[in-house]
């Protein structure tokens, strides 16, 4: 079945933010049958910034400009998009991306995304992770070495199961 989102009907949603500066509204979708292909339609309005810097370990981002413009920033530059524009983000610290609106007018662009599982993003300006779709978000300071806290592991079998090996 096709599903058509007709711009004009469309109806936005903010996303709760404890900064302000994070005022990104997304369109209410009108279906739910998606099962590899997630899109929204946003809409990011004058002065504001899109999520915060970040990049995705396992999925692959397509923004379409639909109206307005705004300005990129990527690992490498800054540089304005402009209705029309397609921006293809890769996975990995390469495809790291955000938007500002520097002007007056809101911009609105499609957001197409890749999902095959579990994703992790990753906030290179604050040192998150953040597990998608759980939103789990952890500072990656802590992270630690695979084997650290595993060195009593026969402490957790049995000894009538180790004896068996021997």
């Amino acid at each position: 079945m096709a599903v058509i989102i007709k711009h004009n009907e469309l109806e936005y949603a903010a996303k709760e933010s404890a900064i302000s500066e994070f005022a990104l509204l997304t369109g209410k979708k009108q279906s739910g049958a998606e099962k590899h292909m997630k899109y929204d339609i946003r809409m990011l309005e004058a002065g504001r910034f899109s999520f915060p810097y970040h990049f995705h370990r396992n999925s692959e981002e397509l923004f379409v400009i639909l109206s307005g413009c705004a300005v990129l920033r990527t690992p490498t530059e800054f540089f304005e998009v402009h209705e029309g524009d397609v921006i293809f983000f890769e996975m990995g610290p390469d495809g790291a991306h955000q938007l500002y609106n520097h002007t007056a007018e809101p911009c609105r662009y499609l957001d197409l995304r890749t999902v095959s599982g579990l994703d992790v993003c990753e906030y290179p300006d604050s040192g998150k992770i953040n597990i998608l779709p759980e939103q789990e978000v952890y500072q990656t300071g802590d992270q630690v070495d695979y084997y650290q806290g595993e060195a009593q592991v026969r402490d957790k079998w049995p000894e009538s199961v180790l004896e068996k090996s021997r």
